[in-house]
């Protein structure tokens, strides 16, 4: 039976207490609401507070959230999803 890979981990504490982290594996079998193979977590906030979040927890699929706002997030791939993830993140910490 094939198993989920971790194909990437990253975790980082800022100065002021807030934390990013993104977590990407790849699944033998797509979570249900998505079409890929990859099953993901994405974190910027502080402890107990998220302030911008990617996730594909079932079962909603694909979405952002940033506060208290969820939409849903249109999956390209690993690699554009961390560029947008990071992109929000900088953005907020600006």
């Amino acid at each position: 039976m094939a198993r989920a890979e971790l194909l990437f981990h990253f975790r980082h504490e800022f100065d002021d207490g807030a934390i990013v982290e993104a977590v990407i594996w790849k699944v033998p079998t797509p979570v249900a609401g998505c079409r890929h193979s990859y099953k993901y977590r994405l974190f910027y906030g502080f402890p107990g507070e998220r302030i911008i979040g990617y996730d594909n927890e079932w079962p909603k699929g694909d979405h952002r959230h940033q506060g208290k706002t969820q939409t849903r997030y249109r999956f390209e791939s690993p690699e554009q999803l961390i560029d947008d993830f990071l992109r929000d993140v900088e953005s907020r910490r600006k």
